[in-house]
């Protein structure tokens, strides 16, 4: 698509409406985690780090990621249930609303109507901003349900996704009885909105900057403080090249923590068909 062509696009479109929920929400968390200094304690820094972490490589990462959206590895029931779950603890939408979002930013990378968070409108649009001003093809069940059929036919998915909000409520009470408001604000609302941030910059960095390993049909790159803050979702042009493999760092030093998650369930033997990169292609990358 030219610039001309994308600049047409945009201005054939019908005006997109500003959803003040989204802005409210969104709003206050980032509020909220603007008092965290006067709530610091060591304990509570800690508590923010592990569940960035747990939330974010292990459940966003490994589950909606590499598990749910591109079947990147098989685990058994129960054990991806439990992931979806902590998946769902990060807040950033239900199982199904996310997988689909994401298999369609797949199917059409980069195109201003059939990308939910296309590059191609902007840094801020593909970062946040398709979040304020939602299109209804991409937040309306009816609509997104059907690039996620596998797990719209599970009832355990289908609850998860109209209920994702609720499992806040536990969460937020044990980290209070563990810690107080220090824990909560850290716990909660410092980790949202910084988990939030780091999994944007997917949408919007990477699709901006960073080295092009593999000539994909994109403008997707490999960085390397991405890859860090994601837990390797940062190698991003490795896996827009090989989207169903579950390794994104390829080169020796590509950092890819979650990829060390998925070995320890290998080892454990709870991860099995876990699709590697093709051989020739891993000695390519790496001579």
């Amino acid at each position: 698509m030219t610039s001309d062509s994308i600049k047409t696009a945009l201005e054939n479109e019908q005006p997109l409406k500003l959803n003040w929920t989204s802005v409210v929400f969104f709003g206050v968390f980032h509020a909220i985690a603007l008092s965290a200094p006067w709530f610091f304690s060591w304990s509570a820094l800690g508590v923010a780090i592990f569940l960035h972490w747990l939330f974010g490589s292990i459940g966003i990462c490994l589950g909606y990621h590499r598990l749910l959206t591109h079947r990147s590895l098989q685990v058994p029931k129960p054990v991806e249930y439990a992931i979806a779950i902590v998946g769902a603890l990060a807040l950033q939408g239900g199982p199904i609303f996310w997988v689909a979002g994401h298999r369609l930013h797949h199917l059409h990378t980069e195109d201003v109507d059939k990308d939910p968070y296309s590059a191609r409108r902007g840094f801020w649009w593909s970062h946040m901003l398709w979040l304020f001003y939602p299109r209804k093809e991409f937040f309306d069940y009816e609509q997104y349900k059907q690039f996620a059929p596998d797990l719209v036919r599970d009832p355990f998915y289908r609850w998860l996704n109209n209920y994702f909000l609720l499992l806040q409520i536990p969460l937020g009470i044990l980290l209070y009885i563990l810690g107080g408001w220090s824990f909560v604000i850290y716990g909660m609302f410092l980790r949202a909105v910084l988990l939030w941030h780091s999994t944007w910059l997917i949408n919007s960095a990477t699709h901006q900057g960073g080295y092009r390993t593999f000539d994909s049909n994109d403008t997707s790159g490999n960085l390397w403080w991405a890859a860090i803050l994601t837990y390797g979702e940062g190698w991003h042009n490795n896996h827009h090249a090989y989207p169903n493999v579950a390794k994104a760092g390829w080169k020796w030093w590509e950092i890819d923590m979650t990829w060390w998650a998925i070995q320890l369930l290998q080892l454990l033997g709870l991860a099995r068909k876990v699709i590697l990169p093709p051989e020739t292609v891993t000695e390519q990358t790496q001579a």
